[in-house]
């Protein structure tokens, strides 16, 4: 966190901040124990800091997606919102998750708070009644702009035609109000990659939002007009606001909303920064509230390099590491291994390489070599350092710059180089060990002079494991209160909450405290924890079945086991004219495996040959190819057509070399309607294969020679 400064609507003691709050169309996974670690790490330190800290977190319940998923489970959609919401608040509980308040969209002080705040927006002119027409993606709960029938650019899923009588929001009444805002509090979107995505968006131009829908009723009343219900975004947005007393009259909640609102931080997934640092923020000015101090986006999961995804089915639960090596050891992989605000890999066998290297064979085994030793050479009581020399000068110099330097990391959320340099101490005070061997008794040396130097070197260890265990706190709590109890402190929540972890400083653990007993901290993992891992996960993933893969009308993700082989014929000649129309929506129902064609994947939308007809596939060859500033995955290019020349922006990166496609012929969707990314408007969608378990783009080409501009029949 950077520029945390206190405004006038906080006290300078309050922290607030909160997670996402999670989708009920599905159970909880690695990805959303991630951000929920995260944010847990940070109020354990600010607490510990003398901050009132208020940590929210809950889950997202209304939504179209929510009330035909209730159905097809033969419930209702308050009861499948249960279900699911009951399952992350236990795993949050199971994890040891120190949240001050779980918010659900279904519970009463939420519906108020939103429809109050609608009503202010209403009130100051910036709600008005149209309509709408385009196309809707279910499963995101996101109105996108592609062509009828087209597929979700974030999903994949095709997206469904919505006509309707709608309420919007002027949101193009604050373009230049968000702009100014970025500019005046540059802290507010973190990183900086989020931010110029932010400000590209803004700039391209923004268009009025709507913040009803009347074709479904799970979701909020819009007051006044209950036809409609509030779009479930606008909705879930104000669960910040609600959550700590907005739209109450209760006088204990309006102290609540005056003391913590705005937040510190909103820590939210890089794919829903739009919603959070647009839409939010200017609702928040058009009802004449304070805007959150930062919205930091972390990056993505990985397992094994592909997006941990339902539909893609590589769901990694947090139970599997529970019950195999446990929270903290969950915990130190995710904040170590990933450098925040990145995409970051997640395997089995890096974190059993991470949890042995590093918690078992290092601080684990630092903690349990000098705990030992002192119940050995001096019945379990610390004794006294005595005179010090060089090394124990080193270590003291060694405490002083990590304490300092994890400080700053920290607050930055730079918890990998944070943890890195914690772990230097680690390492620092195991070489001290091995270079003083306590357990030897130097040649020539009495007894006396034997057990003063072993009392100098065990009670300098015994200092640095304090030092580095109040460090390691917020990461590693059940450890760290586990290692406070044998160092003889008693219990280090306690501390936390007294102080006694605020400024850490050599010299707090004194000659003569009673240990405690030694006891393991990180058992070695052994060489089948990775397979009784992989096991764990093949289990649970054969007897589940996600809310979201039995959507209705939601269709799969077009993948290599999907793809069916068809004759393509070569038409030399360009059109006169190219159509930028979109054609009429063309329903799509799910398939039906009741006298299904011959050789027909079971659950593929079936299209007719009209349908394809209307996609005009064309030959272009690539003139540049470059890659786009700050964003990993895409790739700009200019094509040629023969009749035109245009510009493609492709997600294909991270396996083509944009030196290597300079000339390469390739095939690209031509009518489809242009849309922007990154400020940059792309012209049409270059084609490709979904390879392997990472879907991995193969582009489409020819070992003939075919024409530039050439259309595929």
């Amino acid at each position: 966190m950077t520029n945390q400064q206190n405004s006038p609507e906080h006290s300078g003691s309050s922290f607030y901040i909160t997670t996402p709050i999670y989708y009920v169309n599905a159970r909880p996974h690695l990805g959303h124990a991630y951000s929920t670690i995260v944010c847990d790490a940070v109020a354990r330190r600010r607490r510990s800091q003398g901050f009132a800290t208020w940590f929210l977190t809950g889950t997202d319940e209304h939504g179209q997606k929510i009330e035909r998923s209730a159905r097809l489970a033969g419930k209702s959609p308050a009861e499948f919102a249960t279900t699911v919401s009951t399952e992350f608040r236990g795993l949050w509980d199971r994890m040891g998750l120190t949240y001050d308040d779980f918010i659900r969209t279904t519970e009463e002080r939420h519906i108020r708070g939103v429809q109050k705040l609608f009503v202010e927006l209403q009130e100051r002119g910036f709600i008005y009644k149209g309509s709408y027409t385009g196309q809707y993606c279910v499963s995101d709960e996101a109105y996108v702009e592609v062509a009828p029938g087209a597929p979700c650019p974030d999903c994949g899923r095709i997206t469904e035609t919505i006509s309707e009588e709608n309420y919007f929001f002027k949101l193009s009444a604050f373009e230049r109000r968000l702009l100014e805002y970025y500019e005046e509090h540059p802290e507010f979107i973190q990183p900086e990659t989020r931010r110029n995505e932010v400000i590209a968006f803004v700039r391209s131009g923004l268009k009025d939002l709507s913040v009803s829908r009347a074709t479904f009723s799970w979701g909020i009343p819009f007051p006044g007009d209950e036809k409609h219900v509030i779009y479930v975004w606008m909705d879930a947005l104000a669960n910040y606001a609600t959550a700590v007393g907005y739209g109450s009259e209760d006088a204990k909640d309006k102290a609540q909303f005056e003391k913590f609102w705005p937040a510190n931080v909103h820590l939210v997934g890089k794919e829903i920064i739009r919603f959070h640092c647009v839409y939010w923020p200017a609702i928040l000015m058009a009802a004449g509230l304070p805007l959150p101090k930062s919205v930091i986006a972390n990056g993505w999961l990985l397992f094994d390099r592909a997006k941990m995804s339902k539909s893609v089915g590589n769901i990694v639960r947090a139970e599997t590491v529970l019950e195999v090596l446990g929270a903290d050891a969950l915990r130190y992989f995710l904040l170590r291994e990933i450098s925040f605000g990145h995409d970051g890999n997640f395997t089995f066998e890096a974190l059993v390489q991470r949890y042995n290297g590093d918690l078992a064979n290092g601080y684990g085994n630092l903690v349990s070599r000098v705990v030992n030793m002192i119940h050995k050479y001096f019945g379990g009581t610390l004794p006294e350092a005595g005179a010090t020399g060089a090394a124990e000068a080193t270590i003291h110099g060694e405490a002083a710059r990590v304490v300092l330097e994890f400080s700053a990391q920290f607050e930055a959320m730079d918890f990998s180089r944070a943890l890195e340099t914690l772990w230097s101490l680690v390492a620092a005070v195991d070489g001290y060990l091995t270079a003083s061997a306590p357990w030897k008794k130097p040649i020539g040396a009495s007894e006396e002079e034997h057990a003063s130097m072993q009392a100098r070197v065990l009670a300098t260890a015994a200092e640095a494991i304090r030092v580095i265990t109040a460090l390691a706190h917020p990461i590693l709590p059940e450890s760290a209160a586990k290692v406070w109890r044998q160092l003889g402190l008693g219990e280090i929540e306690e501390a936390a909450k007294s102080g006694g972890l605020k400024t850490i400083v050599w010299g707090g653990l004194q000659a003569g405290t009673r240990l405690g007993e030694p006891a393991p901290l990180f058992p070695r993992a052994e060489k089948d924890a990775v397979e009784r891992m992989e096991n764990l996960e093949q289990a649970n993933n054969a007897g589940a079945k996600t809310a979201s893969e039995s959507l209705v009308g939601s269709s799969p993700v077009i993948s290599e086991a999907t793809a069916t082989p068809c004759v393509v014929k070569v038409e030399s000649n360009p059109p006169e004219t190219v159509s930028t129309t979109p054609e009429p929506e063309v329903p799509i129902a799910p398939a039906s495996t009741d006298g299904a064609a011959p050789g027909a994947h079971e659950g593929v939308v079936q299209i007719g040959i009209e349908d394809f007809a209307k996609v005009e596939l064309r030959v272009a060859q690539v003139l540049v190819a470059e890659r786009v500033p700050k964003a990993d995955k895409l790739l700009r290019l200019e094509v040629d057509l023969g009749y035109e020349k245009r510009q493609i922006l492709a997600g294909i990166a991270q396996y083509y070399e944009p030196e290597k496609l300079v000339g390469r012929k390739v095939v690209i969707v031509a009518n489809l309607a242009p849309r922007k990314l990154r400020g940059l408007e792309s012209n049409g969608m270059v084609l490709a294969a979904s390879i392997g378990d990472q879907g991995a783009p193969v582009l489409a080409g020819f070992l003939e020679d075919v024409p530039v501009g050439a259309r595929l029949k």
